[in-house]
């Protein structure tokens, strides 16, 4: 497991360790409506166990080891970044071949444009009707695709590799190694949990559905989460402990995964009926999540509390958002709308500060993505069937690739770890892309 990665997950079990440590501080302490709020605003339980003199031992303890190593000379063993005023090795996944790129340091320079390079693309599978979403595992070692025939297949990318050799020793290889059916309506989005071999779906079927992938013969999933909405998207925490679901309702159901609780924002801004959410997506550390909507609407939340923080209205004009992800530094975010437009915008101050123009999609709920370091967006023309490729920085495009797909195809899904991806076609196939070596 990549080791920021490891950092991120522990960071995240470390604030539910603290708030808990709180929150059983205060009401040991009879200041139970200070508990009350601490809890309401952190998602940990009111009635969480703990010793009753525990946050104060813990402190105690930290001071005295502190107040030793300034005695002996020794540098404090808590380095924090100030530029984010995390702890740090807290922040951003970062690919494995390059750090993720600074959109505000480098000034756009026409004709300094990067060369996205040559891939190699094979059909995988077919699914019996539209392939609608993919996704990667964290560690780049797995593929999800989910269909209208409410079927989900599992491919291994190590056997895709070796399909790929132009002579595959062992003869043909299958890279499909498990099918899962469960649904009984089109499947939406996809997500692995981050540290455990669970993968969670969303389906029109009101339902987010959890599969086991490490039981060779399952089929069906061992825990249904039933949501009051077609849940039209799904992002688990960083932690793996909450996941979100973006559903027909305009509110980003938040939900405890060992508890299957649904928390609601309080604080959420005047949505009209047309703000069902197309992709909600974490940030790195979980600080922050965005919703990309229906009714054009950019909106970010807070990770903690779950208000809204920022609303970009009209971020794709009239027309739907139907995309929104974060840089993996959580300083922008790319949005895709049916415009035909892809953006990039500022976390902290909502501002417009690139555009992608030139790949026309105004009729599928197309994605725009980075490639693994960055450097790249990649996105769909519907008309001309292609896939179209940008420098993230100067926003010129690079590459015009025809999709192989007949039709044009719905989802893109780019490795995280290595130069490769996946498209999903409304002629039923997955095709998986590489970089040539």
């Amino acid at each position: 497991m990549d080791s920021s990665l490891e950092n991120i997950l522990q960071d995240g079990k470390l604030y539910r360790q603290l708030n808990s440590l709180i929150v059983a501080h205060l009401r040991h302490n009879n200041l139970n409506q200070a508990a009350s709020a601490v809890a309401s605003a952190t998602m940990t339980p009111l009635n969480v166990e703990a010793p009753a003199n525990r946050l104060l031992e813990l402190v105690a303890m930290g001071l005295a080891v502190e107040k030793d190593e300034m005695v002996r000379g020794v540098p404090s063993s808590l380095s924090y970044d100030s530029s984010t005023l995390m702890p740090a090795g807290c922040g951003s996944i970062h690919g494995s071949r390059s750090a993720t790129v600074d959109f505000s340091a480098v000034q756009d320079t026409k004709g300094s444009s990067k060369s996205f390079p040559k891939h190699e693309t094979r059909h995988l599978s077919e699914h019996k009707n539209v392939a609608r979403c993919a996704r990667f595992s964290p560690d780049g070692k797995y593929i999800a695709t989910g269909s209208s025939d409410t079927s989900i297949k599992l491919f291994e990318v190590s056997k895709i590799k070796q399909m790929m050799l132009p002579d595959p020793r062992d003869g043909p290889v299958r890279p499909v190694i498990r099918t899962f059916y469960d649904h009984t309506q089109p499947i939406n989005d996809l997500d692995f949990h981050p540290e455990s071999n669970i993968l969670i779906s969303a389906s029109k079927d009101h339902t987010i559905k959890f599969f086991d992938i490490s039981k060779m013969t399952a089929k069906r999933a061992f825990r249904v989460i039933q949501d009051t909405h077609n849940v039209r998207s799904v992002s688990f925490h960083p932690s793996g402990d909450f996941l979100l679901a973006g559903t027909d309702h305009p509110i980003p159901h938040l939900y405890d995964i060992n508890t299957f609780q649904c928390y609601l924002s309080a604080n959420v801004p005047e949505i009209g009926v047309g703000g069902a959410i197309n992709q909600v997506r974490y940030s790195a550390t979980g600080g922050m999540y965005v919703t990309a909507s229906k009714d054009g609407a950019i909106r970010i939340w807070d990770g903690i509390n779950a208000s809204c923080v920022r609303s970009i209205v009209g971020a794709h004009g009239t027309s739907e958002a139907t995309s929104a992800i974060f840089t993996k530094d959580q300083r922008f975010i790319l949005s895709c709308g049916k415009d035909s437009t892809v953006k990039l915008w500022e976390v902290s101050t909502g501002r417009l500060v690139k555009q992608y123009l030139g790949a026309i999609h105004t009729q599928l709920r197309c994605q725009a993505i980075f490639n693994d370091t960055e450097e790249f967006i990649l996105s769909i023309d519907e008309p001309n069937n292609e896939i179209v490729v940008w420098d993230a920085v100067t926003t010129e495009k690079v590459a015009r690739w025809p999709s192989n797909h007949i039709g044009a195809p719905r989802w893109l899904e780019h490795s995280p770890v290595e130069a490769a991806f996946v498209s999903c076609g409304t002629d039923k196939s997955i095709r998986y892309w590489k970089e040539n070596l």
